[in-house]
């Protein structure tokens, strides 16, 4: 078994140092591509655009997205994945022969197991929620779909493989992600958001059920990791190899690790839950249904991305981790809390005052 893992890390390697050779002045492109992938832009920008177009879209990427990392976490603890930057410096597989030279990048050196990729995993369940929502608004009945509808099908299926492939190419060139790792995270993904499209208690669930989800998911998790560590088994053997190896120790940032993503997840979950079952939501969906709704719902986009983008500005500070984790949760929640509840209740407010003005 080693030996077969090791022969397909080889092979990872390989192809990592042949598309860094290969496409050397195209590192900006990657690193561009590994930043958008990440699962924070989802919460941040797709999902305030999405929520005030379809709340029930928005609903469905933030329940992909936070599951799905959820289940990406659980399965790397279970893989106990390797990852390209740190392997190759620490395995005796070369021997006396010299190992391929791999460059690292600031983006190269995350904490966590690698397979399956979160990444290409978090990006597969997000896209897929957004083409599959396209077509199915421009789709209408199966027998009455016309020619657009195929040209728009085939368009925005392409589109979707090609962002997969970049996303995954981008993890690969950065040596973060071996190529089976990639490919397992985007069929995992996949596999997550069409369960979703079969699951409609998410869109009416009430605060006490987002609330025990949440606290399900962080004690299955805890759980999880205590029972492997009283069996000997140390989760965070992965942080010892970052450390150990990262080229620059300034790459390694405690954002990366496991409990840190399951935190910032949870905090989104919770949050959408709090902001859902609020009166500020009830009472902004009840003051816009006599508002102009297209030009209603840009202004809360527009409002949204701007104070999220102020917002997401605030770093936790790390030297405490506790602390960074629990700022990390209060900061997720604020999230959906913003883009639900407050932004629409405050716009909706302002013009239902400047209607009275005017009348």
């Amino acid at each position: 078994m080693e030996a077969n893992m090791n022969l397909l890390h080889d092979v990872g390697i390989q192809t990592t140092h042949w598309l860094q050779q290969r496409f050397q002045g195209s590192q900006d492109w990657f690193l561009f591509i590994s930043y958008a992938a990440d699962l924070r832009n989802a919460f941040f920008v797709l999902f305030p655009i999405w929520f005030h177009f379809s709340e029930a879209v928005g609903i469905r990427l933030i329940w992909v997205a936070v599951i799905g990392d959820w289940l990406n976490l659980v399965f790397k603890w279970i893989l106990f994945g390797e990852r390209p930057y740190w392997w190759v410096l620490d395995t005796d597989y070369y021997g006396n022969s010299s190992a391929p030279e791999i460059q690292q990048f600031p983006l190269t050196c995350e904490t966590g197991p690698g397979s399956p990729s979160g990444h290409a995993m978090g990006a597969a369940g997000v896209y897929y929620v957004m083409v599959t929502a396209l077509l199915s608004a421009a789709g209408g009945e199966k027998q009455s779909r016309t020619l657009g509808y195929w040209v728009l099908w085939t368009v925005l299926w392409i589109g979707f493989w090609a962002v997969q492939v970049c996303v995954c190419m981008s993890r690969v060139f950065i040596a973060a992600h071996f190529p089976h790792q990639v490919i397992a995270g985007v069929f995992s993904g996949m596999a997550v958001a069409k369960t979703f499209q079969h699951i409609r208690c998410i869109y009416h669930a009430s605060f006490h059920r987002y609330l025990g989800i949440t606290i399900f998911l962080f004690s299955f998790t805890l759980g999880f990791y205590l029972l492997l560590w009283t069996f000997g088994v140390d989760l965070l053997w992965t942080l010892e190899k970052a450390q150990k190896w990262c080229s620059n120790p300034e790459w390694v940032h405690i954002d990366t690790t496991p409990f840190a993503s399951l935190l910032r997840n949870l905090g989104i979950l919770f949050g959408l839950g709090l902001a859902l079952n609020s009166h500020l939501y009830q009472e902004s969906s009840r003051l816009k249904q006599g508002q102009q709704l297209p030009f209603f719902r840009v202004g809360c986009i527009a409002a949204s991305l701007l104070i999220l983008h102020v917002f997401d500005a605030f770093k936790p500070p790390s030297h405490v981790q506790l602390l960074f984790y629990a700022l990390s949760f209060c900061k997720s929640a604020a999230v959906p809390l913003a883009t639900v509840g407050l932004i629409p209740y405050c716009l909706s407010q302002l013009l239902a005052t400047q209607h009275k003005k005017a009348a």
